[in-house]
């Protein structure tokens, strides 16, 4: 992340993502219908997965690539697998 292009718009995306997280303590607090509960789960899922998504792509561009061009082809590649492997 150290070379993330963008650190604002990950940072709104992980904003409304909290926000959307009290909003589901608040429908549990509330007792509304599980079904309800588990689809707005479902979504702040996928937003958490986008921005992961999001972060992957720029640590490829950015930090695998500068490791390649740096002479570091094993040890990039194990980073990146690794970090591969915590996200999936």
């Amino acid at each position: 992340m150290a070379q993330c292009q963008d650190v604002k718009a990950i940072c709104d995306r992980l904003s409304r993502i909290e926000g959307h997280i009290r909003g589901v303590k608040k429908m549990v607090e509330e007792r509304k219908a599980c079904e309800d509960i588990l689809i707005q789960i479902a979504a702040v899922e996928s937003a958490t997965h986008k921005v992961g998504q999001i972060i992957l792509e720029d640590h490829i561009a950015g930090c695998v690539i500068d490791g390649i061009k740096n002479g570091k082809e094993e040890e990039t590649l194990k980073k990146l697998k690794s970090a591969l492997n915590k996200f999936i």
